[in-house]
Parts: structure tokens; sequence; C-alpha cells
């Protein structure tokens, strides 16, 4: 049996990020053979991955990666079993890592990253959901995770000019924006994004409830429900989180003060656990 030295060790540790003793392990079971190490932890740690994947994954983080060039976004919902390694800092690392990695391809195939994580961490792991969001010409993509990871935004915002995006009335407009998508929680941007057949719901239910009126006063009653609803669910008719004011006039003001045209192009909101079955 090979002697296996530390420097042996060491070397395979830093290739596979695998524990101490199991590269210890790796390294007796194939006579120090190095690549032949490298194969027999990747195949524990396939295993590993594999006993482990029908354990739920009710926890996790939101995660997001954005361009050098501020251009563009990715955000990522990466699960695990618990609360505890949500929150351990090397979990999060490896999160920022895969959503960096579904930015350059959002069809990449990760699995090798996960199989490794797995192996190391000890639990279930799961890679739930990516999306990207992206600006032609001037504006901007930003990010927001909020504390604890459980909620985090993306946001599209396009502007005429691109000094624009270097002041600093519209770094706090982004800023203010994004805050407000994670409190408010809106379904769409705006009316016409909203989903026709539970906006009709909403207009039968308003109908219903106002039966017993004139026909020509439960049309007026049923818009004045239906605005109400606007101003709940869509992003730009939402009262500004800061002012007296809706998003749309706010987002207006700051594009008049800065002489240009502002428009939020798209946003996403991602919650841990929102897209599981009950």
């Amino acid at each position: 049996m090979a002697d296996i030295s530390a420097s042996q060790v060491k070397k395979l540790r830093e290739q596979t990020g695998a524990g101490l003793m199991d590269c210890k392990k790796a390294l007796t079971e194939n006579n120090g053979d190095h690549e032949a190490a490298v194969e027999w932890l990747r195949k524990k740690g396939a295993a590993t991955a594999e006993k482990k994947a029908s354990r739920s994954t009710s926890e996790g983080v939101i995660a997001r990666h954005l361009s050098v060039d501020g251009k563009s976004g990715t955000i990522v919902e990466i699960n695990c079993e618990t609360d505890f390694v949500a929150k351990n800092e090397k979990f999060q690392q490896f999160c920022d890592e895969i959503a960096a990695g579904y930015a350059t391809d959002s069809s990449a195939n990760l699995e090798e990253q996960r199989t490794k994580a797995v192996a190391e961490i000890g639990e279930n792991i799961q890679f739930t959901r990516n999306e990207s969001l992206s600006i032609d010409g001037p504006g901007a993509v930003t990010a927001y995770i909020h504390h604890g990871a459980k909620v985090g935004v993306l946001l599209a915002v396009a502007t005429n000019k691109d000094e624009t995006t270097g002041t600093d009335a519209f770094k706090e407009l982004l800023s203010d924006i994004t805050l407000q998508i994670t409190a408010a929680s809106p379904d769409a941007l705006d009316r016409t994004q909203l989903d026709q057949s539970k906006l009709e719901k909403e207009r039968e239910i308003a109908r219903e409830q106002f039966k017993d009126k004139p026909a020509q006063a439960i049309e007026k009653i049923v818009e004045g429900k239906i605005e109400k609803y606007f101003a709940e669910v869509c992003l730009v008719d939402q009262d500004f989180v800061k002012g007296d004011t809706s998003v749309k006039d706010h987002v207006a003001s700051v594009a008049k003060e800065l002489d240009d045209e502002i428009v939020i192009q798209a946003f996403l909101r991602y919650q841990v656990g929102e897209t599981q079955e009950d």
C-alpha cells in the first residue's frame, strides 16, 4: 500500500473541495493515484447526492449575479433542508457561484457542482429556478436580496441617456423600487401584464357583491373596485412606499428632475418556497 503524504492530500482537497478524511481515504483506496482518487470522490459524491435526493428541501436562499456593465442580471432560488445550512456563509457563497454560472448560460448543466456541494454540506440541495433580465441601450439592471436571503428582487429600468444611470437620483430610484417590490409584492408590472382571466374573476366577484344595485350603478362600482385592485397588484399603480404618490408618478418625477425618460421594463421577485406545492 502506498504511503500517502500530506502534500498529496492537500492537492486533492484543493482540486475537489472534499474533506480531509475523504481525501485520505480516496488516496489510500487508490494506492496514491491522484486521478483515480478524484474519480473515486466524484462517484462517492454522486452516490451521496442520490441518497439525499428524496429529502425535503423547504429552506434555502435567493441569490443573484449582476454583470460588470450593469446591463444584465440573474436571480436564482436554491433550496436546502435546514435553515442552519441556508444561513451558512459557505452555502451562500456557493449559491452566488451558481447564480454566476446561470448568468453565463441559463440552461447550464451545473449538476457536478450540486453533487459536490451535497457531499460537502451533507444536505439535499436543489436548484429550483433561475431567470435573467437585460437592458438593450441606456439603463441598468439591479438587484436586492432582503435580509436573510429569503426574498430577492431583480429589476430592469431603461433610460434615454447613458449619463442618467450614474446619477445619485437614479441609483436611489432603483433602490427604492426594489424595496417597493420586496415589501408590496406586486403581481405584475402594469395592467397589460395581468392575467386577464384572473381580472375577469375579480369583476365577477364584485358584480356578485353588489347584484342588488341598479345595473348602471353596478358597473361604476365594479370599475371602482377594479381600480383598487390595480393599485394593489400592479407595481406602477401601487402607492409609493416613501411618499404620497404612485410608483408611476414618482418615476415620472425623477425623470423630470433628470431631464430624461425612465421606464421600468421588468422585474422578478423570488421568495423561498413560493413555487413548492403544499
